[in-house]
């Protein structure tokens, strides 16, 4: 069901049920009303009787009933009977001979006034005294033009709530549709906008409603996308670059020693070369996957406690292990008491943690690289230091992204993609990572992770 036809629904449904509610008290009031009115002419009528039978001497009982049949404001089949102290009738307005049970009157004794109905008739019975001497007076008739009149407003209740109805549906489907409008032409230009089209936008209203809300997000949405796609196209397209070269040397090398007969010394130096290209292409290869694969790292996935002088201790290792001549110094402060510990995927770190040593040993004049270890009151911050040249401020904007390599490394072995991968590792770890130049001839990251 569409979500117009919803609103009206529910809207008829509200509305008839207060309509309905507000009808029914009507009703209910106009009905004790009447009642009420009725009880009260019934009253009247028989203490008037009664006042006239008991001082009026000279009328006689025969002329009384013949003016009470004649009055006009007399109700419709009214009777009104006089019963005495031992509940024998001494007054009768009809030849009906009216009976009334001795229940009844012992309660009209006792309450002085009792009201009561059955199908056809209303009926109220009066205690009256007179000379010392009391008489119990009972009045009953039909209230036909009450009844009447309470049905007549029965039917405009019900008639008039029925138009009521009908009109609110109408102006309902009028005032949903002026709201939905909005609605249904994002969802035309939304049709339009197709994967080759990102760079459409909807429409901003000039009102700012929650439909200007929506289509604001969507547009960053769209964005977003945006973005998104195009930095997949490039990545693709540097990607499919990078891994060519390689693939490119190795074949070129195994076709040329298939054709050339080498001695072994030069099949084992090509096998080398081969073997070298294969490690790159494998590195490539990991840091692809690994970059690629950020996208889909939830950030409680394997969250363990890492203590990170330990973790960088280990990758300073690592690095040493291949590279012998660098140098990686690690600063803490000894006097802090709190270990620098944090909740964290461990791989991904140390990933995180090698490239940044690795990038800074490679591009360092004296394959040195300085570590300092802040530990703040709700972040760790890790600075690693390196000397560098030949680095321009285009290089600083653009160092973090993919592919993209500096003017200082022609001669240097990499493809652009460690630096990137250590962005989104400690993205998704909540935390941040900049690169400034303190001195012409010095780069720093500065990296900032959260304790959760």
């Amino acid at each position: 069901m569409k979500i117009r036809n919803k609103l009206i629904l529910i809207y008829l449904a509200i509305t008839a049920v207060l309509l309905s509610f507000f009808c029914v008290v009507i009703y209910l009031q106009s009905k004790e009303y009447r009642r009420s009115e009725f009880k009260e002419r019934l009253r009247k009528e028989a203490l008037s009787t009664a006042n006239i039978y008991f001082n009026k001497n000279d009328i006689s009982p025969e002329v009384l009933k013949l003016l009470d049949r004649n009055d006009f404001t007399a109700l419709t089949n009214e009777e009104i009977v006089i019963f005495d102290s031992k509940k024998q009738v001494i007054y009768e307005t009809g030849d009906d001979r009216f009976k009334i049970e001795g229940e009844i009157l012992e309660k009209i004794k006792a309450e002085k006034e009792y009201f009561w109905e059955n199908t056809e008739s209303e009926y109220i019975g009066i205690l009256f005294e007179n000379k010392n001497q009391k008489y119990v007076i009972v009045s009953y008739a039909v209230d036909n033009y009450g009844f009447i009149k309470l049905q007549n407003l029965a039917y405009v209740l019900i008639l008039g709530g029925l138009c009521f109805l009908f009109l609110s549906a109408l102006t309902g489907w009028f005032f949903v549709e002026r709201m939905l409008n909005p609605i249904q032409q994002i969802i035309k230009k939304i049709d339009k906008i197709k994967a080759s089209q990102l760079g459409e936008r909807l429409a901003m209203g000039n009102e700012n409603d929650e439909f200007t809300q929506l289509v604001d997000r969507f547009n960053q949405m769209l964005d977003r996308l945006q973005k998104s796609f195009l930095a997949q196209k490039a990545f693709v397209s540097h990607a499919s670059h990078e891994l060519r070269t390689p693939l490119t040397s190795i074949t070129g090398q195994i076709q040329v020693s298939l054709l050339a007969e080498d001695s072994p010394e030069d099949l084992k130096k090509m096998i080398q070369s081969v073997l070298e290209d294969v490690k790159q292409l494998n590195r490539l290869s990991n840091n692809l996957l690994d970059l690629t694969s950020l996208n889909s790292y939830s950030e409680n996935t394997n969250l363990t406690l890492i203590n990170v002088l330990d973790k960088l201790s280990r990758v300073r290792d690592e690095a040493i292990k291949k590279n012998s001549h660098c140098q990686v110094v690690i600063n803490f402060d000894e006097d802090e008491d709190e270990i620098p510990e944090l909740l964290g995927n461990p791989p991904l770190l140390y990933t995180a943690f090698y490239n940044l040593i690795d990038n800074g040993i490679k591009y360092s004049l004296n394959q040195t690289v300085d570590i300092e270890v802040i530990n703040s009151q709700n972040s760790i911050i890790i600075e690693f230091r390196n000397d560098c040249q030949n680095v321009s401020d285009d290089d600083l904007i653009n160092i973090f992204v993919p592919f993209k390599r500096g003017g200082n490394s022609k001669n240097i072995g990499g493809h652009g993609v460690g630096l990137s991968l250590v962005k989104g590792i400690i993205e998704v770890h909540q935390g941040q990572i900049e690169v400034t130049k303190p001195d012409p001839d010095k780069l720093l990251f500065r990296v900032f992770l959260p304790k959760k």
